[in-house]
């Protein structure tokens, strides 16, 4: 017998049940619950139909070509229903095959009461693949059927009559828990994809602050050494000279002097690129200025119009070369977050160089959001995540302030020491 749902599916968040049992269910604790309820639906309407298909044929049942024949072609449909509703996405397909199932069903029924029993797992099918406002009517009229077919075999009565409503109703019960069981699977799964993504980008923020870090490293030292060995062999070979008379030997020193210059204009040129593309040939202001300017054509290209603006207030003083890098990374990420989610139409940058510490603010009129717990675990929430992050990691302080409707302020500071950094 084919399986209702044989592959995994992408989760789904909307209401909607899906087409068979266990499709859609992501891998989780509650696989096996759900893997047991498919596998038990399946027995059972099987066990069921064999049942009428076994009685009709050892007892007098009349017309028992024409049951079996019927009992075959709803196993048939049964089957062919369920595959078909799982490999397209056709919407009809689901409706059809519970009409074709239930009248089947009732054609079965009225050649044998036998056949009413198969309406117990009929319920939890009717119940999983379809809407609950559809389902929950579909089972009341085959409550209905069976109650009218059983009348028409054995008259009514009490067993008969409670028997298909007791069915019914715990077959509602049991759809509805098995419906909370699917959303709090999916809601799992929702947050272990979310804590592997947070997980992913702090490993990756964590990365790139070690790679910066050991940037600067390399930097500093060539500098503090090969660039200052060079320089000064340039400046003595310069003095040396100033007191050579002899043409040959002057030659020589000035070739020596000539090379020295070459290899420090190279060993210069390793240590500009080891550092931040974006803080190679200016200060962190100037890579803001740029930064801003590169923001407003993108927007501009996509079909909006946000101006950026920049203000430095204080004296620029030079800072090291990680918190430069992290200064303007965190810029980067809070007008990205600008341009793709808050739709603001102008946002204003601020570093302030102050005695001991440094500040950057980034303040847009867009839409907002409330702050609240959940609102810093939502997958758009991971650049704001990775902000905080990064200023943690340099001992600074984080600021965010925001409502629906009243715009967005990230404001970061970071300690220099007194004096210049």
């Amino acid at each position: 017998m084919s399986s209702l749902a044989l592959a995994p599916t992408p989760l789904r968040r909307d209401p909607t049940p899906p087409a068979s049992i266990g499709e859609g269910v992501p891998h989780s604790a509650l696989t096996p619950v759900f893997s047991g309820l498919r596998n038990g639906l399946h027995l059972l309407i099987a066990g069921l139909t064999g049942l009428v298909i076994v009685r009709t044929l050892l007892g007098e049942v009349p017309n028992p070509v024409g049951v079996v024949t019927l009992a075959l072609v709803f196993l048939a449909s049964y089957v062919g229903g369920s595959e078909l509703a799982r490999r397209t996405a056709w919407r009809w397909v689901v409706p059809v095959w519970m009409a074709v199932l239930l009248l089947e069903w009732l054609a079965l029924t009225l050649l044998t009461p036998d056949a009413a029993f198969i309406v117990f797992p009929l319920f939890f099918l009717q119940l999983h693949v379809l809407p609950l406002r559809a389902g929950i009517p579909l089972v009341l009229l085959s409550v209905g059927l069976t109650i009218w077919s059983m009348s028409l075999h054995v008259g009514l009565s009490l067993g008969a009559t409670l028997g298909p409503l007791v069915g019914a109703a715990v077959a509602v019960a049991v759809g509805l828990g098995y419906r909370a069981m699917l959303r709090e699977a999916a809601e799992r799964q929702n947050l272990i994809q979310d804590l592997l993504a947070t997980r992913a980008e702090l490993a990756a923020t964590a990365r790139d602050a070690g790679t910066l870090a050991e940037r600067e490293r390399l930097a500093r030292e060539i500098h503090d050494t090969v660039a200052q060995g060079l320089s000064s062999i340039q400046l003595l070979l310069h003095a040396a000279e100033r007191t050579v008379t002899d043409d040959a030997a002057l030659e020589h020193l000035r070739l020596a002097r000539d090379t020295a210059a070459a290899n420090l204009q190279e060993t210069r040129r390793f240590i500009r690129e080891l550092t931040p593309p974006a803080l190679d040939t200016q200060s962190l202001p100037g890579a803001l200025a740029r930064l801003a300017a590169a923001v407003e054509r993108t927007a501009t290209g996509g079909g909006r119009s946000t101006r950026v603006s920049l203000h430095v207030t204080g004296d620029a003083v030079p800072l090291p070369m990680t918190l430069e890098t992290t200064l303007l990374r965190i810029a980067q990420g809070s007008l990205a977050n600008v341009t793709q989610h808050a739709g603001a139409g102008r946002a204003e940058i601020t570093l302030s160089y102050m005695s001991d510490e440094v500040a950057l603010d980034i303040v847009d009129d867009g839409r907002g959001f409330a702050v609240t717990d959940s609102a810093a675990q939502s997958p758009d929430s991971f650049g704001l995540v990775a902000i905080r992050q990064r200023v943690e990691q340099l001992g600074g302080s984080f600021v965010l302030e925001s409502a629906p409707g009243q715009g967005t302020a990230v404001a970061v500071t970071f300690p220099t020491g007194p004096g210049p950094a």
